[in-house]
C-alpha cells in the first residue's frame, strides 16, 4: 500500500502492519494447505515455516480466541485481526498524526 509522504515513524508502523498482514495470509493458507493434506508437516521445511507462521501469529489470534471462539469449526480469528490492523491503518494512526502535529504546532 502506497502513503502520502509521512514522518518516519508513522511510516515504519504502517509497514510492519502491512507485513503482519501477509504474515497473516500465510498463516492461513498454511493452516488450509495443511487441513487438507496438500502439504505435510513431516518435512522440516514446511514444519520450520509454519512454527515461525504460529510464533507470529499464534499469540494475537489465541487473545482474539478467548474472546470469539470458533463458531461451527470456523476460526474468525484472522479475520478480526484484519479488521483490527485496518481500523489502526484507516483511523487511530491517521488521528494520532494530525493531534501530535496538532500539539507541536
Amino acid at each position: 500500500m502506497l502513503y502520502p509522504p509521512i514522518d518516519p515513524i508513522t511510516a515504519l508502523i504502517l509497514t510492519v502492519l502491512d507485513i503482519y498482514k501477509w504474515i497473516v495470509i500465510a498463516a492461513v493458507v498454511a493452516s488450509w494447505l495443511i487441513a487438507f493434506n496438500v502439504i505435510n508437516l513431516h518435512n522440516n521445511i514446511v514444519r520450520s515455516i509454519v512454527r515461525f507462521l504460529d510464533a507470529l501469529t499464534e499469540p494475537v489470534f489465541r487473545q482474539v480466541r478467548r474472546v470469539i471462539p470458533p463458531v461451527g469449526g470456523l476460526d474468525l480469528s484472522p479475520i478480526v485481526v484484519f479488521m483490527a490492523i485496518w481500523f489502526i491503518e484507516a483511523y487511530v494512526i491517521p488521528w494520532a498524526v494530525f493531534w501530535i502535529y496538532r500539539s507541536i504546532g
